[in-house]
């Protein structure tokens, strides 16, 4: 192989990690569906407009839930145990803490990938586990040192929403509109578009009295949510099913400790590397 073709296959390389951390940290933590990976050889290009659902739900059950979207919502942050299975592409699983004061998405989470065809990437390049930290503009993955030998030394990935945003016509829009909105309370407002929500009954969870309640939403890509809710409003565990082009999509989250303090610093900026740079180098 001639230095120009290894350099070049390096760079792929290093730009499918990059996507596999930038699916991966959206995955762990975001409610539906995931918005698909770009190619290692292209930029995003334009997704399909969203499928219209049912009519928003009303009555006793539509006013029961928006108490637990208020309460959840106002209640800030909370500690986030998740497990995420997407068909053959991915399993894993996350745990940390998240808050969602100011309309921004605050905290660290620490992913496990436990399998898939996106977890053998990783396991290649040294990484089976990273730390994500969740800013309101931008959220930043740390890699092993085998990634890092491969750009410089430089251990963090820095995905800016703003960035996704520009990325070929759309697709980029819609997955920095998932990571402003991976809080327990979108969840609940998955729900409330449901035509076909019922109040399930009572069930302990993890030694708490609960509430479930279940839905179907999405229209054509339909998933089921379910979530359960304890005497204070707040939610306590959710899951969502699912299809992906990959298969099946299982997501389940527990939440606990409403009002944790939360932080999440950013890396040095000697140690980061920019995504969208990191895409630019592929085409040189």
């Amino acid at each position: 192989m001639t230095g120009t073709r290894a350099r070049r296959t390096v760079r792929r390389t290093v730009v499918s990690v990059a996507v596999s951390a930038a699916l991966a940290c959206a995955t762990a933590c975001t409610s539906g569906e995931p918005p698909a990976a770009p190619s290692p050889a292209s930029a995003p290009s334009g997704s399909a407009a969203p499928s219209s659902g049912p009519p928003a739900l009303t009555g006793p059950s539509a006013d029961a839930l928006r108490s637990v979207e208020r309460a959840t919502g106002r209640a800030g942050s909370a500690r986030v145990e998740s497990t995420t299975v997407m068909g053959r592409e991915l399993s894993l699983e996350a745990a940390g803490a998240l808050g969602w004061r100011d309309g921004g998405l605050t905290g660290t989470l620490t992913i496990t990938y436990t399998g898939g065809t996106t977890a053998e990437t990783m396991r290649r390049l040294g990484t089976t586990a990273m730390e994500a930290r969740y800013l309101p503009d931008a959220y930043y993955a740390k890699m092993g040192d085998a990634f890092a030998d491969r750009v410089g030394g430089r251990h963090w990935i820095k995905y800016v929403y703003e960035d996704l945003e520009d990325l070929g016509g759309g697709a980029g829009a819609g997955f920095a509109e998932q990571m402003r909105n991976t809080t327990p309370h979108q969840a609940v407002k998955l729900l409330l578009t449901a035509g076909d929500v019922r109040r399930v009954g009572e069930e302990t969870m993890r030694g708490r009295r609960t509430t479930h309640w279940s839905g179907t939403v999405g229209g054509e890509t339909a998933q089921t949510v379910d979530i359960w809710v304890d005497d204070r409003d707040l939610l306590v565990k959710k899951v969502e099913r699912g299809r992906t082009k990959t298969g099946e999509l299982t997501q389940t989250a527990y939440y606990s400790d409403y009002g944790v303090t939360v932080s999440a610093q950013r890396p040095p900026a000697a140690d980061t590397a920019d995504f969208k740079e990191l895409l630019a180098s592929q085409a040189e």
